[in-house]
């Protein structure tokens, strides 16, 4: 099982959180580090899960960041959905008859171990977890071998259902609270967050 998990540039992530990570004045050198804390709690969970974790990002302080944890980065195209299929291809082309899944990276909460449940949930078959408002997707699996066929974007649960992918709705309530706004990050905070999250949570609060 190999993870590919897409990270925006630190400008460009998470812009409904600006002035989340300083009582609302907006920083951009505080909401890069939110945003990379972000990314780099949810890469830390899974990598004790997974095989192989590769992020695709062209961000030089993520990549230097993942080298750091030994997480290979990629660059990819422009876009989501061209990104993930291209480091998805990269993982086929190593590992013809490996599963591939797709790891939103703003599961600041996650826990491993729910991870691996969902994981174990699928059984080899394509499938995903939406987000916990139904609607997104926070993880996508192919089968062994079989395309990756992401559709993230709005309403992407209904696409990836359509697509054939099974939904998987177990107890993982930390890989499907994903963080997007400043009450997504409360919610997450109740879950029990990564160590570098919860290190600006003082800041956050």
């Amino acid at each position: 099982m190999d993870l590919v998990v897409p990270v925006k540039t630190l400008d460009r992530a998470k812009t409904r959180l600006l002035g989340a990570a300083d009582h609302g004045l907006g920083d951009p050198t505080a909401h890069a580090a939110l945003a990379l804390a972000l990314a780099l709690d949810t890469i830390t969970a899974a990598i004790g899960v997974v095989r192989r974790v590769v992020a695709v990002t062209s961000d030089p302080a993520v990549v230097a960041e993942l080298r750091a944890l030994g997480v290979e980065s990629v660059p990819g195209p422009e876009g989501l959905n061209p990104a993930l299929r291209h480091a998805a291809a990269l993982l086929r082309a190593r590992d013809p008859r490996s599963v591939v899944g797709a790891l939103q990276a703003d599961l600041p909460a996650l826990h491993p171990d729910e991870l691996g449940a969902a994981l174990d949930a699928a059984a080899g078959r394509r499938a995903f977890c939406p987000d916990r408002q139904g609607t997104g997707t926070t993880l996508l699996l192919s089968a062994p071998g079989a395309d990756l066929d992401p559709r993230f974007g709005v309403g992407s649960a209904d696409a990836h259902t359509a697509s054939g992918a099974i939904a998987l709705l177990g107890p993982w309530q930390s890989l499907r609270t994903d963080v997007d706004t400043a009450e997504d990050l409360g919610l997450a905070a109740a879950l029990g967050l990564g160590t570098r999250t919860a290190a600006l949570l003082p800041v956050c609060g």
